[in-house]
């Protein structure tokens, strides 16, 4: 009789999605793993521990957030699997009496809550590409620092003196404009700074063929490259798990969160392109830097 082997436990940080749910409630396992999973529904929420304690050996992690940890030496790979994906050319608000255009914006004050969060990198990216924006003629304003220590934000950058909330720092007209995440506020006293986003967006999908990256997963380093197996078995549980909750898409549909070396390349390399550009990272990666061992383990199934 053959023993049993050991399942390795991975120290995983995972947000808490229905896409996630199979292998939160172990619906879905890892093949030759055990899960130990930290008591995080926002995943965010980790992201320090992840990246200044290196806590986790498997972990969702924002995309500008991984650069960032990878240009100072941490030990971890990218996954080519996107956990959330979306536009956000609708998240920059301006006062509605305050009409200027987005090709506006230098000089102007842009609060937002991290300049290295992810959704701003994007957003600044689109009036890089489409706008003729110059990232160090504008005045950023910042609530907080990023989630890795050793990176500081350029010197364009500066803080957000008070305890002033975002969006009431815009309607009170300390700032010309806020980067509001993800979140649309139902308040006729703000729009956004990209006149018909939606048009917006569309323009940059079909000029890209892509969609911006939030968040991606990546694993330990030194795990990868030890054990090619357990980065297969990661994959294809994560795949399996989201497979479950939304099915296939259907063909022709826009997928937001891709998955597979192919697939999510162009959003990559765009992300990279960009925090280079604003100063989050002092030189780009190439695919195989960021996948490393990765890449070798997936060959044939992403």
């Amino acid at each position: 009789m053959m023993p049993q082997q050991t399942l390795i436990r991975l120290s995983t940080l995972l947000g808490t999605y229905p896409k996630t749910s199979a292998l939160k409630t172990g619906a879905v396992k890892v093949e030759g793993a055990e899960l130990d999973i930290a008591p995080f529904d926002d995943a965010m929420k980790g992201f320090k521990l992840a990246v200044r304690d290196l806590k986790f050996d498997l972990s969702e992690l924002a995309l500008s957030t991984f650069l960032q940890a990878r240009s100072v030496g941490k030990p971890f790979l990218l996954l080519p699997f996107v956990m959330n994906g979306k536009f956000h050319h609708a998240s920059l608000l301006r006062r509605t009496d305050d009409p200027f255009k987005a090709s506006e914006l230098h000089g102007r004050k842009v609060a937002m809550r991290s300049y290295s969060q992810t959704t701003p990198t994007w957003v600044r990216g689109f009036l890089m590409d489409d706008f003729g924006i110059e990232v160090d003629k504008v005045r950023w304003l910042v609530k907080e620092g990023g989630h890795v220590a050793e990176c500081s934000d350029p010197a364009w950058v500066s803080r957000l003196e008070g305890d002033e909330d975002l969006f009431q720092a815009l309607v009170d007209g300390d700032v010309d404009a806020i980067l509001y995440g993800a979140k649309r506020v139902g308040d006729d006293r703000v729009t956004s700074v990209i006149d018909d986003p939606a048009a917006a967006q569309r323009a940059w999908h079909a000029r890209y063929h892509a969609v911006p990256i939030n968040h991606m997963v990546v694993i330990r380093q030194e795990l990868a490259d030890e054990r090619p197996d357990i980065v297969r078995a990661a994959y294809k549980a994560l795949v399996e798990s989201r497979r479950a909750a939304e099915g296939e898409p259907k063909s022709g549909d826009l997928v937001l969160e891709p998955h597979g070396f192919a697939a999510v390349q162009s959003a990559v390399e765009i992300g990279v392109r960009y925090a280079v550009a604003q100063g989050l990272i002092p030189k780009a990666f190439t695919m195989d830097e960021l996948y490393g061992s990765v890449r070798d383990a997936l060959a044939g199934i992403a």
